[in-house]
Protein backbone atom coordinates (compact mmCIF):
# COMPACT_ATOMS: atom_id res chain seq x y z
CA UNK A 1 0.00 0.00 0.00
CA UNK A 2 1.17 3.48 -0.85
CA UNK A 3 2.26 5.41 2.34
CA UNK A 4 -0.08 8.72 0.93
CA UNK A 5 -3.25 5.96 0.67
CA UNK A 6 -2.82 5.45 4.59
CA UNK A 7 -2.42 8.99 5.38
CA UNK A 8 -5.34 9.57 3.66
CA UNK A 9 -7.46 6.58 4.92
CA UNK A 10 -5.51 7.99 8.55
CA UNK A 11 -7.31 11.59 8.26
CA UNK A 12 -10.97 10.01 6.57
CA UNK A 13 -10.68 8.35 10.61
CA UNK A 14 -9.60 11.08 12.43
CA UNK A 15 -13.28 12.31 10.53
CA UNK A 16 -15.00 9.27 11.68
CA UNK A 17 -13.77 9.79 14.92
CA UNK A 18 -14.82 13.05 15.21
CA UNK A 19 -18.72 12.78 14.03
CA UNK A 20 -18.62 10.16 16.85
CA UNK A 21 -17.89 12.16 19.45
CA UNK A 22 -20.28 15.07 18.49
CA UNK A 23 -23.48 12.66 17.00
CA UNK A 24 -25.65 13.14 19.63
CA UNK A 25 -25.26 17.15 20.21
CA UNK A 26 -27.89 18.96 17.85
CA UNK A 27 -26.40 21.85 17.83
CA UNK A 28 -23.98 20.69 15.77
CA UNK A 29 -25.44 18.83 12.97
CA UNK A 30 -23.71 21.13 10.50
CA UNK A 31 -20.41 20.55 11.92
CA UNK A 32 -21.31 16.61 11.43
CA UNK A 33 -22.34 17.27 7.64
CA UNK A 34 -18.82 18.51 7.32
CA UNK A 35 -16.76 16.04 8.95
CA UNK A 36 -18.87 13.76 7.13
CA UNK A 37 -18.02 15.40 3.62
CA UNK A 38 -14.20 15.53 4.77
CA UNK A 39 -14.39 11.72 5.68
CA UNK A 40 -15.77 10.96 2.29
CA UNK A 41 -13.18 13.06 0.25
CA UNK A 42 -10.61 11.53 1.87
CA UNK A 43 -11.47 8.44 1.75
CA UNK A 44 -12.10 8.62 -2.15
CA UNK A 45 -8.73 10.37 -2.61
CA UNK A 46 -7.06 7.35 -0.88
CA UNK A 47 -8.57 5.15 -3.64
CA UNK A 48 -7.05 7.88 -6.66
CA UNK A 49 -3.52 7.83 -4.28
CA UNK A 50 -3.61 3.93 -4.17
CA UNK A 51 -4.40 3.59 -7.71
CA UNK A 52 -2.09 6.21 -9.01
CA UNK A 53 -4.52 8.39 -10.26
CA UNK A 54 -3.49 12.33 -9.96
CA UNK A 55 -5.83 13.37 -7.00
CA UNK A 56 -7.37 16.90 -7.92
CA UNK A 57 -6.74 19.59 -5.26
CA UNK A 58 -11.18 19.71 -4.89
CA UNK A 59 -13.52 19.06 -2.37
CA UNK A 60 -16.04 18.08 -5.07
CA UNK A 61 -17.31 14.45 -4.32
CA UNK A 62 -18.83 13.86 -7.32
CA UNK A 63 -15.68 14.93 -9.37
CA UNK A 64 -14.17 12.25 -7.22
CA UNK A 65 -16.32 9.43 -7.74
CA UNK A 66 -15.98 10.12 -11.53
CA UNK A 67 -12.60 10.05 -11.21
CA UNK A 68 -12.71 6.32 -9.61
CA UNK A 69 -11.19 3.42 -10.87
CA UNK A 70 -14.38 0.94 -10.78
CA UNK A 71 -18.00 1.82 -10.14
CA UNK A 72 -18.82 2.21 -6.15
CA UNK A 73 -23.03 1.84 -6.49
CA UNK A 74 -23.06 2.64 -2.84
CA UNK A 75 -21.93 6.18 -3.59
CA UNK A 76 -25.31 7.63 -3.71
CA UNK A 77 -24.93 10.49 -6.17
CA UNK A 78 -27.84 12.89 -4.00
CA UNK A 79 -25.82 12.45 -0.85
CA UNK A 80 -22.60 13.35 -2.83
CA UNK A 81 -24.70 16.04 -4.14
CA UNK A 82 -26.17 17.02 -0.47
CA UNK A 83 -22.72 17.13 1.21
CA UNK A 84 -20.83 19.02 -1.39
CA UNK A 85 -23.71 21.76 -1.09
CA UNK A 86 -23.03 21.37 2.86
CA UNK A 87 -19.28 21.66 2.50
CA UNK A 88 -19.23 24.51 1.14
CA UNK A 89 -22.26 26.07 2.91
CA UNK A 90 -20.96 25.18 6.17
CA UNK A 91 -17.66 28.04 5.89
CA UNK A 92 -20.37 30.89 6.00
CA UNK A 93 -22.39 31.92 8.68
CA UNK A 94 -25.38 29.54 9.75
CA UNK A 95 -28.22 32.62 9.22
CA UNK A 96 -27.15 32.14 5.61
CA UNK A 97 -28.86 28.92 5.47
CA UNK A 98 -27.32 25.31 5.07
CA UNK A 99 -30.46 23.30 3.18
CA UNK A 100 -33.42 24.76 2.39
CA UNK A 101 -34.75 24.38 5.58
CA UNK A 102 -31.79 25.52 7.23
CA UNK A 103 -29.18 23.42 9.42
CA UNK A 104 -28.95 19.90 9.31
CA UNK A 105 -31.76 17.70 11.08
CA UNK A 106 -30.21 15.50 13.61
CA UNK A 107 -31.99 12.54 10.94
CA UNK A 108 -29.76 14.58 8.17
CA UNK A 109 -26.44 14.08 10.47
CA UNK A 110 -27.18 10.78 11.45
CA UNK A 111 -27.84 9.52 7.77
CA UNK A 112 -24.63 11.67 6.50
CA UNK A 113 -22.89 9.72 9.57
CA UNK A 114 -23.82 6.73 8.81
CA UNK A 115 -22.70 6.66 5.03
CA UNK A 116 -19.68 7.86 5.51
CA UNK A 117 -18.54 4.98 7.78
CA UNK A 118 -19.98 2.51 5.36
CA UNK A 119 -18.20 4.17 2.66
CA UNK A 120 -15.26 3.87 5.06
CA UNK A 121 -15.71 0.38 6.03
CA UNK A 122 -15.96 -1.05 2.58
CA UNK A 123 -12.53 1.70 1.56
CA UNK A 124 -10.76 -0.14 3.96
CA UNK A 125 -11.91 -3.63 3.10
CA UNK A 126 -11.17 -3.22 -0.84
CA UNK A 127 -7.21 -1.98 1.05
CA UNK A 128 -7.48 -4.68 3.38
CA UNK A 129 -6.77 -2.44 5.94
CA UNK A 130 -8.21 -3.12 10.16
CA UNK A 131 -9.09 -0.11 11.89
CA UNK A 132 -6.64 -1.45 14.43
CA UNK A 133 -4.13 -0.60 11.61
CA UNK A 134 -5.17 2.38 11.58
CA UNK A 135 -5.54 3.64 14.84
CA UNK A 136 -1.82 1.62 15.21
CA UNK A 137 0.06 3.40 12.87
CA UNK A 138 2.61 6.24 13.68
CA UNK A 139 2.63 9.38 11.09
CA UNK A 140 5.07 8.58 8.50
CA UNK A 141 7.09 11.37 6.68
CA UNK A 142 5.99 11.13 3.40
CA UNK A 143 8.43 11.75 0.26
CA UNK A 144 7.22 13.76 -2.26
CA UNK A 145 5.50 11.91 -5.12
Amino acid sequence: MRAFTKEWIKAAYDDILTIQEIIDNRALTHIVAFHAQQGVEKTLKAILEEYEIDTPKSHSLIRLKKLLPFEMPQLDTTLLERLDELYIESRYPGDMGLLPYGKPTTEDAQQFFDFTQNIFDEICTLLHLSVDEIRCTPPQKLDQK
